[in-house]
């Protein structure tokens, strides 16, 4: 992402973004392969590379054979080269298909779809809690937030997952203070950013905090003075049973807390209804769908206060 690109500062403000949405054939540039079936491609999709914002995603053709798209979180991307980066982790047929694509290759490309995060001002201690296949919002966020000069963001990403993670874990050179001793591993590309990031999994990785990273959140939140947990707000996306724990620890420290829903989607524009949760708003419990209502609501509305 570049600077030309800015956030939606005001929390509970969306834009509409309906007029955002662009149809364009995306070119293959690179696909790399991790441990455990992981992938991250690039994109050549200059549209949606424009309008993409923390939180948004896409809805992609992976095979000229198969019908149905797959949507896939945005990580990155770069509105003036025209890439988008996707993490993905194959799961049936059709992703598995995606893995094949090489460079050169084209696929439709439907995004960006979705109302993404909105950071709030005057909480600029950003904590991102990213689990598995919910890592690549909590990248672009956090790449979102160090690229705002204009605000004194102080983002602290932390990643849990149980298999092996989508990139080479080294120890971290940033201090956090108040994480556990030991807890040591972190992103590169995060900490060449500046931004501080810790790891969790109860999978016995060097350096990672033994158990779920919503533990390692409320360790480190347990360690705040009130006046610095005054200034933290909460961002997460990855599996439901993480979010409802992060929605739980961000009750207890009477924090506010985004979340970021995984949900089937199948036509990921708002027509079919296949993916609507119910939701409390103003007027009482509504359902709304999570491709175009969302995938960001706002943790209490969904799991509730």
């Amino acid at each position: 992402m570049n600077n030309s690109q800015t956030l939606v500062r005001q929390s509970g403000q969306h834009p509409s973004h309906r007029a955002s949405i662009s149809l364009e054939t995306g070119e293959v540039l690179e696909q790399q392969s991790f441990a455990a079936e992981q992938y991250i491609i690039r994109l050549r999709a200059p549209r949606c590379a424009a309008r993409a914002q923390p939180g948004s995603f896409i809805h992609l053709q992976v095979d000229d054979d198969i019908p149905m798209r797959r949507p896939l979180s945005i990580m990155r991307v770069d509105a003036t080269a025209g890439w988008v980066d996707v993490l993905y982790k194959i799961v049936g047929p059709g992703l598995a298909a995606l893995a094949k694509r090489r460079a050169g290759d084209t696929l439709s490309v439907l995004g960006p779809i979705g109302q993404g995060f909105t950071p709030a001002i005057e909480r600029p201690r950003a904590l991102l809690i990213g689990g598995g296949v919910g890592i690549p919002p909590m990248i672009f966020l956090a790449e979102a937030l160090k690229q705002d000069q204009a605000n004194p963001w102080q983002p602290l990403v932390l990643m849990g997952s149980e298999v092996p993670f989508p990139f080479q874990a080294r120890p971290s050179t940033i201090l956090v203070p108040g994480i556990p001793e030991g807890v040591i591993a972190s992103m590169p590309l995060l900490e060449a950013w500046d931004v501080p990031s810790r790891l969790a999994s109860r999978s016995g990785f060097p350096g990672c905090y033994s158990g779920f990273v919503t533990e390692l959140a409320e360790a480190w939140l347990q360690t705040l003075a009130p006046q610095v947990l005054a200034e933290v707000a909460l961002y997460a996306c990855g599996p439901t049973p993480m979010l409802e724990a992060t929605a739980r620890v961000a009750r207890r420290f009477s924090l506010p807390c985004q979340v970021s829903l995984e949900e089937f989607m199948a036509c990921a524009v708002g027509g079919c209804a296949g993916c609507v949760v119910e939701v409390d708003t103003p007027s009482g419990p509504a359902m709304k769908r999570v491709c175009v209502d969302g995938p960001v609501f706002e943790a209490a509305s969904v799991f509730g206060r």
